[in-house]
């Protein structure tokens, strides 16, 4: 790229063209994003100055988001945050990239959670995102969001300070219920590493290669850590208290909510994401 011109508009071209050449179907996008970064611009900004002479920091800046973007990397890493349910989450590669998904666990959680103050503990927070949006969304529910990673719970903890929810949520670095030691929650909302060991090497680069393995191995049959919830949430819940997890979706989410009916869970649902997979799996605590 040393060849290049530096006018922004060529610079773009060019990094289409090497987007392109690494696999990236939706290069041209992507390319306008890095570009509106280098900048520090929206990316429909970017059309705006196509025939502007960049400075050299913002050729360096591009041309090195480019070549990581080529090399695979996320393009939410290279950015350093996504949009999740219209709040900018920062994130770094302890964390898994926020999914579209899980914004409708978010949605499902809350219809779950009812009126009045309520107690929610967010199982895996990674980025603290779920965590996040149901403060956001309900500013009477207190949260504790608690990873087992302590870098993730530090990207976790920046995310909530910065987003102003630092009243709301409390970022523990533990493993998983251990730390609430009563029955003192309405709901356990948890979006947990739920594919099977044997299929990480199979999975798409960006994926494989730059997301935390712990974020995403869920053991033999993906369920390892759904399994130790549905056990264990009955000891935190407080009376017809809630569960609510993601699974992997088709292959799991059965088996997961028999799971639940086989423990102290009745009310036992299931939800579908908004690409209609049924994913969510949720039930209450059985009444004593």
């Amino acid at each position: 790229m040393a060849t290049m011109t530096a006018r922004a508009g060529d610079r773009l071209v060019a990094a289409i063209a090497t987007l392109e050449a690494a696999g990236i179907a939706t290069a041209r996008i992507e390319a306008e994003w890095l570009l509106a970064a280098a900048l520090g611009v929206g990316r429909f900004d970017v059309y705006v100055g196509l025939n502007r002479e960049l400075a050299e920091q913002e050729i360096e800046a591009f041309d090195h988001a480019v070549r990581r973007r080529a090399a695979g990397e996320p393009l939410q890493q290279v950015l350093g945050w996504e949009s999740f349910r219209g709040l900018p989450i920062r994130l770094t590669p302890d964390v898994l990239v926020p999914r579209p998904e899980t914004e409708a666990l978010v949605e499902w959680a809350l219809t779950w959670l009812g009126t009045g103050h309520r107690r929610v503990v967010d199982v895996g927070t990674g980025s603290g995102c779920i965590a996040a949006a149901l403060a956001d969304a309900r500013p009477d529910v207190a949260i504790v969001a608690v990873d087992v990673s302590e870098a993730a719970a530090r990207v976790a903890r920046a995310n909530v300070v910065a987003l102003g929810l630092a009243r709301q949520v409390r970022v523990l670095n533990a493993d998983a219920l251990a730390p609430i030691r009563t029955a003192s929650v309405d709901v356990v909302v948890a979006n947990p590493p739920y594919l099977p060991s044997a299929i990480l090497p199979d999975l798409p680069r960006e994926v494989r290669d730059w997301e935390p393995r712990l974020a995403l191995d869920g053991g033999d049959e993906g369920t390892a850590l759904i399994a130790r919830l549905v056990a264990d949430a009955p000891r935190v819940l407080v009376g017809r208290g809630v569960l609510i997890v993601e699974t992997a979706g088709e292959s799991q989410v059965d088996a997961v909510a028999e799971l639940f009916r086989r423990r102290a869970y009745e009310d036992v649902r299931v939800q579908a994401d908004l690409t209609g997979r049924r994913r969510f799996v949720g039930g209450r605590k059985r009444a004593a």
